[in-house]
């Protein structure tokens, strides 16, 4: 059964996730955290983090150690083809079809609505985000990392991936996270 639910976890968000990794990680928050609640939505943060600094597709990522996590090895393989699958469907039955379409003025208007929802929904995630650690590290920590981390990534062109990587040293350290 656990496979199962790990298959739908990570399945539904990729059918429903338009636009790939970004896209579907409200989804698939919603999946781990409140559906199945494997992770808290602490927990959630701290893998998206993880799989942000790593390279390569983060849905994936995130696929694989959830999915091991919950179902060990079996469980990542399921998790990691249940998150490639939507796509992978769809390149084989659709792809003539996008060819067909791809320059009309209908497809390329959905494209267009389509893109504020999605950052409707990660604005979402984010505020969630932002609102568990404050309430976990208290609001001046909170708005200092924010700070540093946007000085660090706009202004000095620091690497976002060494950036959250320095975020999670310095909650190890003097957070105790």
């Amino acid at each position: 059964m656990i496979y199962w639910e790990i298959f739908l976890a990570f399945f539904i968000p990729g059918i429903l996730g338009y636009g790939g990794g970004p896209a579907s990680i409200p989804l698939v928050e919603n999946e781990v955290v409140n559906r199945y609640e494997w992770m808290t939505t602490q927990e959630f943060s701290e893998v998206l983090a993880l799989g942000n600094s790593l390279p390569g597709p983060i849905a994936t990522k995130m696929a694989g150690y959830i999915g091991y996590a919950e179902g060990g090895w079996l469980g990542a393989g399921v998790a990691l083809f249940a998150t490639v699958a939507p796509s992978l469907i769809l390149m084989v039955a659709l792809l003539s079809l996008l060819l067909k379409y791809k320059d009309s003025p209908r497809v390329k208007k959905m494209s267009s609505l389509v893109r504020p929802t999605i950052a409707v929904l990660l604005g979402v995630m984010t505020w969630g985000f932002f609102a568990d650690s404050i309430e976990a590290s208290g609001g001046i920590q909170t708005a200092v990392l924010a700070i540093i981390s946007f000085i660090l990534m706009e202004k000095m062109k620091v690497h976002p991936a060494l950036v959250i990587a320095g975020a999670l040293i310095y909650g190890a350290v003097f957070l105790g996270g």
